[in-house]
C-alpha cells in the first residue's frame, strides 16, 4: 500500500458526501489516540484500541478504566463525554471491554413555521453509542476482536435506534516487537431510520371533504445508512535502551462516504512515565481554506501527551493523564482530556 501511486488506493466516495448518518461513530473520545490522529490502527493497545481497532483491546493486562472529555469544536456549544472499562478474563481467555460515549448539544431553541423567532420552550438531542468488545491474542503475535455497538439518537418526539459491528486483527513481528501492522473494518451494519410523534400532523384528508375532521397524518423518514469505513495501518518502534521509545506510525483509512484519508503520526515515550506525540490526516482538498472544498472542518494536525505515575511496573498498572489537541477551521479546535487507571 505505501509504494503504490494515492490514486491507485482512493476508495472514498465525495459525490456521497453528507448522506451518512451516525456520523458520531467517526469521532474518536480517546485523549491519548487522538493526540496523533487515531492513526494506531497497528499498534494501539489496552481500552483506547476501542476506536482505532478493537484487536488492540486483547493487550489488556488486568484491569483498566478510562474516563474522557471532549470539547468538541470548541465554540459550537458541543462535547462528548466518554466511559470505559476493559477487563482480562484470565489466561488466554481474552478480554472483555465496554465503552459509553454520550455527546452533549446544550438546549436548543423550538422554532416553526410560524414562530421563527423561538419562545416556544428548548429542546435536548441526544447522541449515545454503546460498545462492548471481546478480543483475545491467539499468539503472540496475532490479535483479534469484535466490537458490537448500540447506537441511539433522539430528541423529545423523535428517535433512531441502530447497531453496527467492528471487528479488527492486529500482526506483531521483529526480535523486540517493534514492527505491527493492523486491519480494522468499522461501523458495519443495516440502515438506520427515524421514528416518532415529530413526523406526525394533524391534517384534513381531502376525500372527506370536511374540515373539523382533523386526523393525525404520519410522514415516513427515509432511511440511512452508516459511516462504514477501513483503516490499514502499520507502525514501527526505535528502542532506545529500555526506557525510550520512538514510534513512527501511518494509517490509510477508505471512507464509504467521504474522502480517504492518510494519516502520519510520531510518537515520543519515556517509559512508563510520560509520552508526547503529534500527527497529521491528509485528504484530497486539506490545504483549502474553503471548507464546502476542503470537506471537513479539521485542517489535519493533532498533538497531545501523556503523564503517568506507575504503581506497579510488572502488572502495568498505574494512573494516567492524557491530553491532546485537533486543529480546526472554523471554531478553535477539539480539546481532549483524559484520566486512565489501571490494576
Amino acid at each position: 500500500m505505501v509504494v503504490l501511486p494515492m490514486n491507485k488506493v482512493s476508495a472514498g466516495n465525495k459525490d456521497r458526501s453528507g448522506q451518512a448518518g451516525a456520523v458520531e461513530l467517526m469521532i474518536d473520545p480517546f485523549a491519548k489516540s487522538t493526540g496523533w490522529g487515531s492513526v494506531g490502527t497497528a499498534n494501539a493497545a489496552g481500552l483506547e484500541a476501542m476506536f482505532a481497532n478493537v484487536a488492540g483491546t486483547a493487550a489488556t493486562k488486568g484491569t483498566e478504566i478510562i474516563f474522557s472529555y471532549t470539547d468538541y469544536l470548541q465554540g459550537s456549544g458541543v462535547s462528548i463525554m466518554n466511559f470505559g472499562f476493559s477487563q482480562k478474563l484470565g489466561q488466554n481467555k481474552g478480554v472483555l471491554s465496554l465503552d459509553i460515549m454520550s455527546m452533549n448539544f446544550g438546549q436548543i431553541d423550538i422554532t416553526t413555521t410560524n414562530s421563527p423567532e423561538g419562545q416556544l420552550g428548548q429542546y435536548k438531542p441526544n447522541y449515545l453509542n454503546i460498545n462492548l468488545a471481546y478480543a483475545k491474542a491467539f499468539s503472540n503475535s496475532i490479535f483479534g476482536g469484535l466490537n458490537i455497538k448500540l447506537i441511539s439518537e433522539s430528541i423529545a418526539n423523535a428517535s433512531a435506534t441502530g447497531i453496527a459491528i467492528d471487528a479488527g486483527v492486529q500482526y506483531i513481528t521483529g526480535e523486540k516487537d517493534q514492527i505491527k501492522f493492523g486491519v480494522a473494518l468499522k461501523n458495519v451494519g443495516p440502515t438506520m431510520k427515524f421514528t416518532g410523534d415529530g413526523l406526525s400532523f394533524r391534517g384534513v384528508i381531502p376525500t372527506h371533504g370536511n374540515e373539523n375532521d382533523l386526523f393525525t397524518v404520519e410522514t415516513r423518514s427515509a432511511p440511512f445508512e452508516l459511516p462504514t469505513t477501513l483503516r490499514i495501518g502499520a507502525s514501527y518502534d526505535f528502542l532506545i535502551g529500555d526506557m525510550h521509545r520512538i514510534t513512527l506510525a501511518g494509517n490509510f483509512t477508505s471512507n464509504s462516504f467521504t474522502e480517504d484519508q492518510f494519516t502520519l503520526g510520531l510518537e515520543y515515550s519515556l517509559k512508563p512515565y510520560f509520552g508526547v506525540r503529534a500527527g497529521y490526516t491528509y485528504q484530497d482538498g486539506i490545504f483549502s481554506s474553503d471548507v464546502t472544498t476542503r470537506g471537513t472542518v479539521f485542517t489535519g494536525f493533532n498533538c497531545g501527551f501523556s503523564v503517568a505515575v506507575p504503581f506497579n511496573k510488572e502488572k502495568g498498572s498505574g494512573i494516567g493523564i492524557d491530553y491532546s489537541y485537533a486543529t480546526s477551521n472554523p471554531f478553535a479546535g477539539n480539546h481532549c482530556i483524559g484520566l486512565k487507571l489501571n490494576f
